[in-house]
């Protein structure tokens, strides 16, 4: 029984392996005679018949049809779709998704609707899809993210109207900025939190921080902090630093953040060796390398003076004509003493010269406005000194917003093209202004000027001003490469009006004109001549007037020729941050006219960076004035101190004075010096608002002649004092607070300065 049931098992094995397998398919359920198309409105049905997998004559199953409907679908046009087969015709039925006839927002005051159409994808007369919509609602509130916005919600809202069309609104709850309610450190063990939160770029939600948004999450600057972080401890010789995360929590009511950094700082680092390879270039000795190592032998380890020094080799080398060599810090980690071994490579490179220099984004500046701010020229030995002394004068100029000099690969390795891509900015100002200050009162002024008039370079002004105490018209041009050389030339009109009642009891009128030429005698010293004609008119004297000015009302003719000579070793004309500015001005009057007088002055300003926003200011000057003739030196030839030059003190307000009148009658000599911190005050560096803290001293005195009631005293005065300034949008403000701590009984004090308006 059993090996019969054995035998029949076996068979039916056989058998069943014998018979061969197929796949099964999808059997066709009917023949399509014909397709019907219902329910189109716009939708032409030939384009529905195109996107079909079925066409007549073909046999359809239920899986075919399932894919015609997808592929409906899949168009974005219908908001329904349905195949059925009726005795060999296939009904398509649609319903087609409307079409858009207005797109709006609601709710939205931080980003304005053409900001926020310019994000989405919908689009008024487009069909309406739900895929799109939700898209652009998380774009919206992406766009909000960005600004901090967390608790975003936007509503998409659908407003149907007839002939299948609908309006779209977009309802906004824009919430509010999601701050950073805190900020915590684990594994931090060298450094406490607070120190650690000094650095980074984000920080704790405070009420003074409301003109900032550095308190707002932001996941950019999260990432910004990481590195702000791992800079910070490799400056100070953690070599083996790494954060090793950054989380972000945010609270439910989703209005603020708790951010918690994990660091590693793992041991810190001495520097043991440092040394200096370059044999890979033929003529760099190592030892003219050597002046530019900051890391120092037993000191602790620092990432920012290994980077310093890697620019400033890669500069020297640069002169040397290394355009494009690479200096490669080694450093060899000896965990077991905790000292790194330092040594900087320089890759091999061929010296190089200009092959030609680029020109780009100058539409409307001519190329030779450019070229000429270049020591180098097509064929010169590359000298990276001279490149970047060329992108800072070119910055300098002030004809464009952004200002970009490389040297790129020439035709052969050792060849360079200096590549220059500037983008312009507008140089044509007509301006309408206001302001106060505290030494002229109210002040307008209107001026038209081009600063880069025809694109040649040239600068045409014509300036009218009124104040409390001054009405002014200038008028201008300044052509600063005169037949093509480094020889500025120029000629200047002026109208000026003068109050000094509250100074001197008289007003003053000066009408004349000038013309000067100037050129350079060396890198950073220039010489500028000058001429100048003008009538200077003293008139409208107070009956109870000093009679030292009463001597001098009527009209007197100046014929003057003047020298200036200028050292300008400053890092930018605009912004100095370092280097030393000199000065010395001589002036010779009595060629013609009625002034006879011989006056020079001297001077310098130093700027020191403390550190990298902290800047020294250091000022000193002095200059005297005598007749060459028989007559006295005038009121208005003479020197005044007070107010901008000697803060603390009115202006006019030291020096020589009729103590019977108050009257300030001016001095043949005079110094004064100043000393000024300027520092940042914790806001943002874009805001342009800065610190200032300083000390002015100064004297000036001496008069040809004096009489019973004049003081006349040449000691020093010093003050002391605190400032703000704001380069705001509607012009420079400044507000000192000064207070004497030396001065003279009959000095003139002046303890608040304020100044506001275009142009001071």
């Amino acid at each position: 029984m059993k090996k019969g049931f054995r035998s029949l098992l076996t068979v039916l094995l056989v058998t069943a392996c014998a018979i061969p397998t197929q796949p099964v398919f999808a059997q066709d359920i009917g023949t399509v005679s014909r397709i019907q198309v219902d329910g189109t409105e716009r939708v032409d049905p030939q384009t529905i018949l195109s996107y079909m997998t079925v066409k007549p004559g073909d046999g359809y199953s239920q899986e075919s049809l399932s894919e015609s409907a997808k592929a409906l679908y899949g168009t974005g046009l219908f908001a329904d779709v349905s195949i059925q087969p009726k005795n060999g015709v296939l009904v398509v039925a649609v319903v087609e998704n409307p079409l858009v006839n207005q797109i709006a927002f609601e709710g939205n005051k931080k980003l304005k609707d053409d900001e926020l159409m310019a994000e989405i994808a919908s689009r008024p007369r487009n069909v309406l899809s739900r895929n799109t919509v939700q898209s652009d609602v998380e774009r919206i509130q992406e766009l909000y993210r960005r600004q901090g916005r967390y608790s975003v919600a936007v509503d998409p809202k659908v407003i149907r109207l007839d002939q299948n069309r609908v309006n779209l609104v977009f309802e906004v709850n824009e919430g509010p900025v999601s701050n950073i309610r805190g900020i915590k450190f684990v594994g931090n063990e060298k450094y406490s939190d607070d120190a650690l939160r000094e650095v980074l770029a984000s920080k704790e939600g405070r009420w003074y921080r409301f003109l900032s948004t550095s308190d707002h999450y932001d996941p950019d600057r999260l990432a910004y902090d990481e590195e702000l972080l791992r800079r910070y401890y490799l400056k100070e010789g953690f070599v083996d630093f790494r954060v090793a995360s950054a989380v972000a929590e945010l609270t439910p009511d989703k209005e603020a953040f708790f951010v918690t950094f994990t660091v590693d700082e793992g041991p810190r680092y001495k520097v043991s060796k440092v040394s200096v390879d370059t044999s890979a270039l033929k003529d760099a000795n190592p030892a003219m390398l050597q002046k530019d190592v900051e890391l120092k032998e037993g000191k602790w380890y620092n990432a920012q003076e290994m980077d310093d020094t890697v620019n400033k080799m890669t500069d020297t080398l640069g002169d040397l004509q290394y355009a494009f060599v690479a200096v490669q810090p080694d450093v060899q980690r000896h965990p077991e003493t905790q000292t790194v071994d330092v040594t900087f490579r320089a890759a091999n490179t061929p010296k190089v010269y200009v092959e030609r220099i680029d020109i780009k984004g100058n539409v409307r500046t001519q190329d030779k406005v450019i070229r000429r701010e270049f020591d180098l020229a097509e064929g010169d030995a590359f000298n990276k000194t001279k490149i970047a002394k060329a992108e800072q004068s070119l910055r300098d100029l002030n004809f464009f917003d952004n200002v970009r000099v490389r040297p790129v690969q020439g035709a052969t390795p050792d060849q360079t093209v200096v590549d220059v891509d500037v983008e312009e900015k507008s140089t044509g100002e007509i301006s309408l202004g206001g302001g106060f200050s505290t030494s002229e009162g109210p002040l307008a002024d209107f001026q038209i000027r081009e600063r880069n008039f025809l694109g040649k370079g040239q600068d045409v002004s014509l300036t009218a001003a009124i104040s409390g105490e001054r009405t002014e018209f200038d008028a201008s041009f300044t052509e600063p490469y005169f037949l093509d050389r480094d020889l500025s030339a120029g000629v200047d009109a002026f109208h000026i009006t003068r109050d000094l009642q509250d100074e001197s009891s008289y007003d003053q009128k000066r009408t004349g004109g000038a013309l000067r030429v100037g050129y350079p005698l060396s890198e950073n010293v220039r010489q500028t001549l000058r001429y100048r004609l003008e009538n200077n008119e003293i008139d409208n004297i107070d009956a109870d007037a000093s009679r030292f000015i009463k001597d001098q009302q009527g009209s007197r003719a100046t014929s003057a020729v003047s020298q200036r000579l200028t050292y300008d070793g400053r890092d930018s004309t605009m912004f100095p941050t370092e280097g030393l500015y000199s000065w010395v001005d001589t002036e010779f009057a009595g060629l013609g006219g009625d002034a006879e007088y011989v006056s020079g002055k001297i001077g310098s300003q130093y700027y020191v960076p403390i550190t990298k926003k902290w800047i020294l200011s250091l000022l000193g000057e002095g200059g005297a004035i005598g007749s060459w003739s028989d007559s006295d030196v005038k009121i208005n030839e003479r020197f005044f101190l007070g107010g901008n030059t000697l803060r603390g003190f009115d202006s006019s307000g030291v020096g020589p004075r009729d103590l019977a009148t108050d009257d300030a009658l001016g001095g043949n000599y005079f110094y004064r010096g100043s000393a000024e911190m300027q520092f940042p005050i914790g806001l943002p560096e874009e805001l342009g608002v800065l610190g200032h803290a300083f000390s002015d001293f100064g004297s000036l005195w001496n008069l040809d002649e004096t009489g019973a009631g004049i003081a006349d005293e040449n000691s020093i005065r010093v003050s002391a004092g605190v400032g703000i300034s704001w380069r705001s949008p509607f012009g420079p403000i400044r507000m000192d607070l000064a207070e004497p701590v030396m001065k003279e009984d009959f000095d003139e004090k002046e303890l608040f300065r304020f100044s506001f308006g275009t142009r001071f």
